[in-house]
């Protein structure tokens, strides 16, 4: 339920002048406007808990100073103009988002609801919208209006916002092409792939940045060791950046080195089988710019798919030469390979659990060990992802530094990486309880997340909290997949199965998460449609033995992730009362 509209004035921060690159500015035809000393948002306060509401009604008690020292600071920066952003509450946007601001652009967005990301974009000095609405993009009744709009690809193109921009002029911008232009004069690093393409991207910044290379970088998860959340703002020439198949997004980059992590036919609304992912990915790969790099995983046997086997030669420096089969020009990149196998360049043998709960390795160069690597993450998936920033960092600076040297430098920073929020993400223990949270919503994640819950709680009962993700007017996740999601479980002692989470879409398909826990054979399996009853359910059976050695793991894209918060909250005040 939600309540009618409410429009507050919240005093911001608006955001200092960074040095930005100039290459990162974008130019639009100017227009004159008024800092305003506050910012509005207009939100719709929905029926949540008094402890959320009350938390976002007191975003407005910001103590006077600051708003003297916005108007300071928006006097000090330089004005490249107003960008508002549709869909801005989404992991991709609200990064593009806050990087505009550190880069010295106004920015506005909307979204039909509150998200965690735009807490932060509140505090920079966003201008934030529950809701679209022509008025959003408006400012002295209409005399000021944005020079760009930024669209997320979930954003279908009859929104209000949208057609509004397009009657008055104002340039509407899909997300790819506005990173196109934000990106085209940078050492593009674009990290692709249907898995593991957060952890890669932000393993990678994470570590370029220790290493002194002043990098930017745009993620589309929360890493809670950037200061900038999801993004680093940097002002060198290299921009890391992770890059969707879905909607195409990725189509319109041009990237220096381009990493594909594994293909998987995903996306089923968008994409109708197998070959038609493999078919997007190889026009990506045309995008390669000239003398630039690809750095594929070679266990993948739909990344192995995108070359063309037929024309390879061997490069000076050992590495494949491979002229993709769509390449319309004669223009070569080289590829490395990297995986698990022994057949790629880059790859890791001797693979055990440290105490750390994490994975060590050894690193090989084709065949030969240059280095012991240590992991505080669990899981083959994330060797995996580790391997790849191995192989990237050693071709970006493969004329800097030897290959040695540039190995050294990523072992140790790679043992200081703790990861990405809702990647195996420890929610908390109680007694003999541990819970964990996971954005895994594919059979393979599945898969993998699963196995790396056994590799560190080895002894422990595993039980699965799983919210299958997303219906379609095309095709039905769940159901094109249910085979794959019924095997994925295997390793579980237990799995409950959620209602689906209808993220973009209504249900068509007369589907339900109980078609998918009468699927599952091997573990056992119980449909509770409700996060709420989840909870309960689960709370009274870790109570009734709390000492039992249980792992409880919530698994999904969707709202799940609340359900590992709320069970820990409740277990601990049932114990407190207990113990009282």
């Amino acid at each position: 339920m939600i309540d009618g509209p409410k429009q507050v004035q919240l005093p911001g921060k608006m955001p200092s002048s960074p040095a930005a690159s100039p290459s990162t500015s974008l130019h639009f035809p100017a227009t004159s406007r008024q800092k305003p000393s506050f910012i509005t948002k207009r939100i719709r306060i929905p029926a949540l808990t008094s402890k959320e509401h009350a938390r976002r009604v007191s975003l407005c008690a910001t103590p006077m100073d600051r708003r003297s020292q916005a108007i300071v600071d928006s006097g000090n920066r330089e004005d490249k103009g107003w960008v508002h952003f549709v869909g801005i509450g989404g992991c991709g946007l609200s990064a593009l988002a806050m990087l505009a601001l550190k880069q010295g652009y106004e920015v506005s967005g909307s979204d039909i609801m509150w998200s965690s990301f735009m807490d932060g974009l509140h505090e920079a000095g966003a201008w934030l919208y529950v809701g679209h609405s022509v008025s959003n993009m408006q400012k002295h009744n209409g005399l000021i209006l944005p020079k760009a709009i930024v669209v997320s690809s979930a954003i279908p193109q009859d929104n209000v916002e949208i057609l509004y921009a397009k009657s008055v002029g104002v340039p509407v911008y899909k997300r790819d092409y506005w990173l196109a232009k934000l990106t085209e004069q940078h050492n593009l690093i674009v990290i692709s792939g249907t898995h593991g393409k957060s952890t890669t991207a932000s393993m990678l910044a994470y570590v370029l940045k220790a290493m002194g290379d002043d990098i930017t970088a745009v993620v589309g998860a929360h890493v809670p060791q950037f200061a900038g959340g999801n993004i680093i703002c940097g002002s060198g020439r290299n921009f890391v950046l992770e890059a969707d198949e879905y909607d195409g997004c990725f189509l319109e980059l041009l990237p220096y080195i381009a990493v594909v992590t594994n293909v998987e036919w995903e996306h089923v609304d968008i994409f109708e089988n197998e070959e038609a992912v493999i078919s997007i990915f190889k026009r990506f790969l045309t995008q390669i710019r000239a003398g630039g790099h690809l750095v594929l995983c070679g266990d993948s046997v739909g990344a192995c798919s995108l070359l063309d086997h037929n024309k390879p030669t061997t490069g000076p420096d050992n590495s494949i030469c491979v002229k993709s089969s769509l390449e319309p020009c004669s223009d070569r990149y080289s590829v490395t390979t990297y995986g698990i196998s022994s057949i790629n360049e880059w790859h890791a043998s001797a693979l055990h659990s440290n105490l750390q709960g994490g994975s060590d390795y050894q690193l090989c160069h084709w065949g030969c060990p240059v280095a012991d690597i240590s992991l505080q993450m669990p899981g083959v998936h994330n060797v995996v992802n580790s391997l790849a920033v191995v192989a990237t960092v050693a071709t970006l600076f493969s004329d800097q530094r030897h290959i040695t040297e540039s190995v050294d430098f990523v072992r140790l920073h790679l043992s200081n990486f703790k990861g990405v929020s809702r990647r195996f993400e420890m929610i908390g223990k109680v007694h003999g309880c541990h819970i964990f949270d996971d954005y895994a919503h594919h059979p393979s994640e599945v898969r993998a997340v699963l196995q790396a819950a056994r590799q560190g709680f080895q002894y422990k009962e595993l039980m699965v909290v799983f919210q299958p993700h997303t219906y379609s007017n095309i095709c039905s996740r769940l159901a094109t997949l249910q085979k794959e999601f019924a095997d994925a479980f295997s390793d579980a002692d237990l799995v409950v199965v959620t209602e689906i989470y209808g993220a973009r879409e209504t249900n068509r398909w007369n589907i339900s998460g109980r078609d998918l826990a009468t699927a599952i054979i091997g573990p056992s399996s119980e449909y509770i449609p409700s996060l709420v009853d989840v909870v309960e359910k689960l709370s009274l059976y870790i109570s009734n033995d709390p000492d039992r050695e249980t792992l409880i793991l919530t698994l999904g894209a969707g709202d799940i992730t609340t359900v590992g918060r709320e069970l820990l909250q409740k277990l601990q005040q049932r114990f407190q009362k207990s113990d009282s």
